[in-house]
């Protein structure tokens, strides 16, 4: 198995979030170090990834000029924020502001996600390793959890958590 020591990854990708992916890599090798380089800049992305472990965040925006850098500062055990997202970070402390805290458990954010991406219940379960029951039973708390009561209103729920991209 490979263990690279910094991991580069995106918030919105296809399957597993980069912030479940984050808490994922994190529970298997603790040592690891994970930058996330995204388009998603705000505030709560950001938080949201910190809190799940990751070391670095970088905006593609300042990718060329920030990455390398971020690799560097997070190889010698330090944090990276690019600066126009370490700026917001800053303020929004300052100001008293935290993200809220996702009401989702690991497992019914990738439900979410994977409903989100246009998934069937029987596909869900396939992927899940689960039965089309168990999925189901899923997809009913999330949705109460939530207080959505259709796909749509599921999808646009993802859309704003930045789980899928559109």
């Amino acid at each position: 198995m490979l263990e690279p020591e910094v991991t580069v990854m995106d918030i919105g990708m296809p399957g597993l979030n980069g912030v479940d992916a984050c808490r994922e890599l994190l529970r298997e090798v603790p040592e690891m170090r994970i930058i996330v380089l995204t388009v998603h800049g705000e505030d709560a992305y950001v938080i949201e990834a910190l809190r799940a472990g990751a070391r670095g965040y970088v905006l593609k925006t300042q990718a060329g000029s920030d990455l390398v850098r971020a690799i560097g500062e997070v190889t010698q055990g330090r944090t990276y924020l690019s600066p126009s997202v370490s700026s917001a970070v800053v303020q929004a402390f300052l100001a008293g502001s935290t993200s809220p805290a996702d009401p989702l458990t690991p497992r019914e954010r990738e439900v979410l996600q994977l409903v989100a991406e246009g998934r069937s219940t029987k596909e869900v379960a396939g992927i899940l390793g689960v039965s089309v029951k168990t999925a189901e039973t899923h997809r009913t708390r999330l949705m109460t959890k939530l207080d959505i009561h259709h796909t749509a209103g599921l999808v646009h729920y993802a859309i704003r958590r930045g789980l899928i991209r559109v």
